[in-house]
């Protein structure tokens, strides 16, 4: 099999998410034909470093060998089974582990196959919780601008990125959208923490004006991913957390790409020492092998729906493929990695590196910002570095600047002129110096004229 061949059946037959087709034209898919470690390799040779853990899901590196094992010793005995009144070992040994790691508070899981659907089932079982109580006049959620929880209708909804929005806006519900504490907008001189803590006001506002007809709040913890790796600072979640308690309304913490150890703790909602009503997880829990998605939650949202089945009160979501097996087996060696690793620790290194690495490209005549938090880097491309003023989105200079760095051996698929590093735990400082001229060389190019 050679590139060529494969890219002509590919087009063939294939429409990518998240794309153009058309773009296809003038830059053809990379056929992949094996990993290893942080790097890809294609059918002519060529080696990728995936500084984007293949669309943040890959912890531990590609072919990793613990996790391999694990999914096929799983595999011998048990490939899945219906969970709908089955269970089976590695679900049960999972949701252990995810209740004693997760914020204290959290106590039962919820499992499903994506990002999108974890969402869909917190915003449905936060609604629901609601109407078992017989408040049925809440109806509606808070999000945050910028914010991004997947792509299926619950979830655009309570989103608010335009481009994967509004083409679908006519089939949404309404719901309410505050200000984001993305300090990328806070004045020159004032901290993090203080233009976070400036912007909840909105947050507080929207709440006591509309607590009885609201459900929950959700957002992503301190990293607005889809958004541009927008970040704000821990002190928002704290302040949310006092709201909901007082307004009686649910927090629903996403962290389908910020938890498992992305932004230094295992989970973002951590630096703010609290527990959110119902936490999203998915991405990383299996180290970016298999599907799988948990929410997890209170004993009183589990008690709410706990009741004889005549008084209709049963939570009736489901997934065929809901704890499938394999993905639990996956994901269990994942944990496993964690605990015998010393990853968190190590990662603060590495983060440290990348920090370093990366700081020249503060000076660059046409970066607006780079920021970080934890193993997330984000740099920031503008037109014009004093007044931060962004290029036309038409010029398409992250897409250049993504042509160059693919050119060079560096998988940095951007978010608008946003170039970002998420590389899986497992890469090397040297690795993290290559990708940073890699990402600089690029920069320069795509921006030149």
């Amino acid at each position: 099999m050679r590139n060529d061949t494969l890219i002509k059946r590919d087009l063939a037959v294939l429409w990518h998410p998240c794309t153009q087709m058309k773009d296809h034209e003038d830059l053809p898919p990379v056929p992949i034909k094996s990993g290893n470690g942080i790097w890809l390799e294609d059918f002519d040779g060529r080696r990728y470093m995936d500084a984007i853990s293949s669309w943040w899901v890959n912890l531990f590196g590609h072919a990793n060998p613990h996790i391999n094992a694990a999914i096929s010793t799983q595999l011998a005995s048990l490939e899945h089974t219906i969970l709908a009144g089955f269970t089976h070992e590695p679900v049960v040994k999972l949701s252990e582990q995810l209740v004693a790691i997760a914020p204290s508070g959290l106590k039962h899981c919820f499992y499903a196959d994506s990002g999108s659907a974890a969402v869909e089932i917190a915003l449905k079982m936060s609604f629901h919780y609601w109407r078992n109580l017989g408040r049925t006049r809440r109806t509606r959620f808070i999000g945050l601008s910028n914010g991004y929880h997947g792509e299926t209708l619950g979830a655009l909804s309570v989103g608010d990125v335009s481009l994967y929005r509004e083409t679908y806006k006519p089939l949404l519900h309404a719901n309410i959208t505050v200000p984001s504490p993305d300090c990328y907008f806070r004045s020159a001189g004032e901290s993090c923490a203080d233009y976070s803590r400036r912007m909840f006001e909105p947050m507080r506002q929207a709440l006591e004006q509309n607590a009885d007809s609201v459900c929950a709040v959700i957002l992503e913890p301190l990293v607005q991913c889809a958004g541009g790796m927008r970040m704000y600072d821990p002190v928002y979640l704290g302040l949310l957390r006092q709201a909901c308690d007082e307004y009686e309304v649910h927090f629903i913490a996403d962290e389908v790409a910020v938890g498992f150890g992305r932004t230094g703790t295992m989970f973002a909602i951590e630096q703010a020492d609290i527990c959110p009503d119902i936490l999203c997880v998915g991405k990383g829990l299996t180290g970016g092998y298999l599907p799988l998605s948990v929410c997890l939650t209170t004993d009183d949202i589990y008690a709410a729906f706990y009741d004889h089945y005549t008084a209709q009160r049963a939570f009736l979501h489901s997934h065929s493929y809901t704890g499938n097996t394999l993905a639990c087996a996956a994901a269990l060696a994942t944990l496993d990695i964690f605990r015998n690793d010393d990853v968190l620790n190590r990662n603060h290194a590495l983060a440290e590196h990348m920090a370093r690495a990366i700081a020249p490209l503060c000076d660059h005549p046409h970066v607006g910002e780079v920021r970080q938090t934890g193993m997330i880097a984000a740099i920031e491309m503008v037109k014009n570095r004093g007044t931060r003023e962004p290029y036309p989105w038409q010029e398409r200079r992250g897409r250049l600047a993504y042509r160059q760095a693919l050119e060079r051996g560096a998988i940095l698929r951007p978010l608008g002129d946003v170039m970002y590093f998420m590389p899986p735990y497992v890469i090397k400082p040297e690795e993290i110096d290559r990708l940073a001229a890699i990402a600089t060389e690029a920069i320069t190019t795509a921006t030149a004229s």
